[in-house]
């Protein structure tokens, strides 16, 4: 049985891993955190456990640098099959079973929750698979109540545990008083988009911004 979160988002590129920098920068020093990129693509371009690195200030032991990395910057099954490669929910979850218990995981996932694997398995069966608790990131923009939703109904089909939601872009409190009562979940931080993204920028709007209610705290098991 696993314990931590799985940082999801209603698009790609919506800001998942400054999201799971966050949580490594909130909650590191109240419990033993990981953080875990299972399915990378585009490594031509990016590298997310880098950044989650950089920005959290991480120690070598508390990123997992393994899993899939492929190159092209399109969904996990095309990228695999151009690959020649097979990306399989078993072979990932195995992978975090190869290592010692005890922390608690930040997992990242790659695009949105129902981004294909392969012809059969998708984002979504990672996350039923590992049974912990998701963290949706979301814009603040029009149409992100729909899309929010979605992927809340999505998780919930599935029964899993909805964490809480990070809302990126300009503070839209419409917007976050109706995904809060719409989707039932609470919106546990409003962040803008840096204009400098460094280290120092994302630890102030952490202390100062992100999950003030210790909700996540209590999702991490």
């Amino acid at each position: 049985m696993f314990r931590g979160i799985f940082v999801t988002g209603t698009d790609t590129n919506i800001g998942k891993t400054v999201s799971s920098a966050a949580l490594m920068l909130r909650y590191r020093d109240e419990a033993p955190l990981r953080y875990w990129k299972p399915i990378q693509t585009g490594i031509e371009h990016d590298d997310d456990s880098a950044e989650v690195t950089r920005l959290a200030g991480c120690r070598p032991d508390e990123v997992l640098n393994c899993g899939v990395r492929l190159r092209g910057q399109v969904s996990p099954h095309l990228a695999a099959r151009r690959a020649g490669q097979h990306v399989a929910v078993r072979h990932l979850v195995d992978l975090l079973r190869a290592q010692p218990p005890g922390p608690r995981w930040i997992v990242e996932g790659a695009g949105g929750a129902l981004v294909p694997l392969n012809d059969r398995e998708s984002m979504l069966d990672l996350m039923v698979a590992l049974g912990i608790p998701v963290l949706v990131v979301a814009s603040s923009a029009l149409g992100t109540i729909n899309h929010t939703r979605l992927t809340v109904e999505a998780l919930r089909r599935r029964r899993l545990k909805v964490a809480g939601i990070v809302m990126v872009g300009p503070r839209d409190e419409e917007n976050r008083t109706a995904i809060e009562w719409h989707a039932a979940a609470e919106v546990v931080g409003q962040m803008p988009r840096f204009d400098s993204l460094t280290p120092a920028a994302l630890e102030h709007w952490v202390t100062t911004e992100f999950d003030r209610s210790g909700v996540l705290f209590g999702c991490l098991g």
